[in-house]
């Protein structure tokens, strides 16, 4: 059941338009991610949802309410961990809890919260002493202080190196499972591939498609690539022929080879054929990022 419904949404800043007609719904219990490169109208889209800037144009409804006409109501139920966010460096992360915490009618046990993000033994740190991965687990936190049914998580894991990346995704996941909607705005790939379960493509202030990560890639190509190493030298001609084959393409010392179904096991036997050993072979099936090239014309730099 759709518990955010977003139709036609406008936003305008002086003469440019940063949100164009963008319209979705996001399901109850889901991670619904939003993916694209910067100012694309990523956090624009949500900070309406949120109710932090007036629309102008369309209608955005949270768990029935209006985030315009019901911005107190809905803040009652909504977690939101923005963008860009920083609290004053001397304030402790329990004083910073029991501060957001304050603001709700209904709060999350701290104890638990500090626990489970574990965050516990930094109960009387200062902000400004905690680090990245830290911080961003605390952000975490107070958009979960309220007990909300909805929580909006902008760019979580920017800035946060790979194993506190892969720590955060594993949080969210959790997060999730306790029973929380969540809208992730993302640029990266790979956050994207890992935790969502549908994903709106936004450029340039539209939703170019919305689907599953695997429905948006299924819909790009259906083909393969095969890259390896050879052991000695051989004509393009040699794959070329093979009615498998579409290109044939040089990297350096690797070969990577793009065709249809069955193009491993036709690439392997040409080469056993040739006594041609392929070094560091593997198979590439095509990538979300494939997909977001393919749908909107450029590449998502991270």
């Amino acid at each position: 059941m759709a518990i955010i419904e977003v139709k036609d949404l406008v936003k305008d800043y002086g003469n440019f338009r940063a949100v164009d007609g963008v319209s979705f719904e996001v399901d109850e219990g889901e991670i619904f991610g939003i993916l694209g490169p910067n100012g694309a109208g990523k956090t624009t889209t949500v900070e309406c949802v949120e109710g932090l800037r007036n629309r102008d144009g369309g209608s955005v409804s949270v768990l029935g309410l209006d985030p315009e006409r019901d911005g107190a109501e809905l803040r009652q139920v909504l977690g939101i961990q923005l963008q860009e966010s920083r609290l004053p460096d001397r304030l402790r992360v329990g004083e910073a809890l029991d501060l957001y915490g304050s603001f709700y009618r209904e709060r999350a046990n701290t104890d638990q919260l500090l626990e489970k993000l574990g965050l516990d033994a930094k109960r009387k740190t200062p902000f400004g002493k905690l680090s990245g991965g830290q911080q961003q687990r605390l952000s975490i936190a107070l958009a979960l202080v309220g007990n909300p049914r909805v929580a909006v998580l902008d760019e979580l894991t920017t800035g946060l190196d790979p194993q506190a990346r892969r720590d955060t995704w594993d949080l969210i996941e959790e997060v999730r499972d306790s029973g929380v909607t969540i809208i992730l705005v993302t640029h990266f790939m790979d956050e994207a591939e890992r935790l969502c379960d549908r994903l709106a493509v936004v450029d340039s202030g539209k939703i170019v498609a919305l689907d599953t990560p695997a429905g948006l890639t299924a819909r790009v190509s259906v083909e393969q690539r095969v890259r390896f190493r050879p052991s000695a030298a051989f004509p393009d001609s040699l794959l070329l022929d093979l009615p498998e084959v579409a290109r044939v393409e040089r990297s350096g010392p690797h070969v990577v080879v793009t065709g249809g179904e069955n193009l491993l096991q036709a690439v392997a036997s040409v080469l056993a054929r040739n006594q041609i050993v392929a070094a560091d072979l593997r198979v590439e099936q095509v990538s979300l990022d494939d997909a977001f090239v393919a749908l909107t014309g450029k590449s998502l730099e991270n």
